[in-house]
Order: C-alpha cells, then sequence, then structure tokens
C-alpha cells in the first residue's frame, strides 16, 4: 500500500534552491587533509568545531582568490562579480515543526574573523530555535507563502549577485562529519562549495615511515561557467595547506 502527500511545507525553500542550482555546470575535486596540527590546537585550550577550522580557513584562502569569490549573473549577457569580502554560508540540519529540514546561516566577514569569533557565531546558530528564532525568520515567510509566490520571490531575492551574497554568501560549507560519512559532494549555490566528512584515524606515510593520524576528507565543487579546475586545484590544495600547517598564532591574529 502506497501514500500520496504533498511535500512539506517546511521543505519548499530546498526546492526552490534547487530549481536555482540547475543553471550550475558542477566540477567535483577532492583531497585528503591531515588533521594532526588542527587536532593538537583543539587540545591545546578551548575546544573548537572541525567545521569551524574548515570556516577559517575558506576565508583565507578565497581572499587571496578573487576570481573564486565570484558570482555569475545573467545568460545571454553574461557578467561576473567578484566580491571584496568572504562571507560563508553554512549548512545546519535543524527540526521545523517536527520536520526534518536542511537550513543555512551566512557568517559575513570569515576572512577576517578570528577563529574565536567564527565558532561563536557557528554555535549562535546551531541554538537558534527554528521556529521562533529571528534568524530564520526569513525562511518560514517563504514557507507560509503559496508555493508559485515562493518560488518567485526567492528567485528575485537571488537574483543579483549582492542579494545572493546576503542569501547564500560567497562560498559555502557543509558537514557531515558528525555521521559516518568520509566525503561527499554538494553545490552549495555558490562559485566553491567544501563538503566536510568526518575526522578518523588513518593510516598515512611521514618520511617514509607509516603512521596513524587523523584525517579528514574535503571535497570541492566549482562552478565552470567562473572557474576553470586549474584556479579550483589551487584552492583547495591551498586549503588543505592553510589546515594542515595551521598554527595557533593565525587564530590570535585573525
Amino acid at each position: 500500500m502506497t501514500h500520496t502527500t504533498p511535500i512539506a511545507r517546511q521543505r519548499r525553500h530546498t526546492l526552490y534552491f534547487l530549481d536555482y542550482a540547475k543553471s550550475f555546470a558542477p566540477v567535483f575535486l577532492d583531497t585528503e587533509v591531515d588533521m594532526t596540527a588542527v587536532r593538537d590546537h583543539r587540545h591545546s585550550g578551548v575546544r573548537h568545531s572541525w567545521v569551524s577550522y574548515v570556516l577559517y580557513a575558506a576565508g583565507r584562502v578565497l581572499r587571496e582568490h578573487p576570481e573564486a569569490n565570484a558570482a555569475v549573473s545573467g545568460r545571454r549577457w553574461p557578467k561576473l562579480t567578484r566580491h571584496d569580502s568572504v562571507h560563508a554560508k553554512l549548512t545546519l540540519d535543524r527540526r521545523l515543526d517536527e520536520q526534518r529540514v536542511v537550513l543555512s546561516a551566512v557568517l559575513p566577514d570569515v576572512h577576517t574573523a578570528s577563529l574565536a569569533d567564527i565558532q561563536q557565531r557557528l554555535e549562535h546558530y546551531r541554538d537558534a530555535d527554528p521556529g521562533q528564532g529571528p534568524e530564520f525568520a526569513r525562511v518560514r515567510a517563504l514557507h507560509r507563502l503559496p508555493a508559485p509566490i515562493g518560488a518567485l520571490a526567492f528567485r528575485l531575492a537571488t537574483r543579483s549577485p549582492r542579494g545572493r551574497a546576503k542569501t547564500m554568501g560567497t562560498v559555502a560549507v557543509t558537514s557531515l562529519g558528525h555521521r559516518a560519512v568520509d566525503g561527499f559532494h554538494s553545490v552549495g549555490g555558490t562559485t566553491v562549495t567544501l563538503g566536510v566528512g568526518r575526522v578518523l584515524d588513518r593510516p598515512v606515510v611521514r618520511e617514509g615511515k607509516v603512521t596513524v593520524a587523523p584525517v579528514m576528507r574535503l571535497s570541492l565543487a566549482f562552478d565552470h561557467r567562473v572557474i576553470d579546475g586549474a584556479e579550483a586545484a589551487d584552492v583547495l590544495t591551498e586549503l588543505k595547506a592553510a589546515l594542515e600547517e595551521f598554527k595557533s598564532g593565525e587564530a590570535v591574529a585573525g
């Protein structure tokens, strides 16, 4: 026996986003990151989320790659908008009216924010009430609209690169590392989307010897309309280096 019901209104924003994302031309890369330096920093003082380190590194790396911290608009006469600031969209697994949904939060100016600031913002959004908190008032308003009007409102809000930067950031970071997921690829609505898998002890080779280290799979999806594979590979390589060579002094200097 089967049952057919309308898709829950709490998921409408995801449908609107997926319709928007059809215009992307995604290509996917991934690498493994030795998180020993990050782990040591986590154990040296205040315990930060693994994702906070990725956000911190992404802000610094994307600042040095304005071509990747950009957005395309227009189909017949395409234009490229380069953003001076790096705003990171973070996805959140939450429940809204008992419906499990993906919500997102934009953390502005992660290119200058300290690690502690990023962690504080992350915790703020993780603790916010999806049903009542002002942080998610816009998505709740979108759900209350009739579906055709809601879809139109979403398109209008994301039509301009400036509007997209406020709604979806200039880089997206999504994590499934809290589950048994090593790696995955997704399109987050920005030119560069980072996918964070779990950190797990794995064998690595150092100076010709096998040892055990905490390793994280890091994926990068890029919009081929905006950048090419070489630029995306540079971004991913520099992100890997920033995490593997992380030093506590960088977090203080932020």
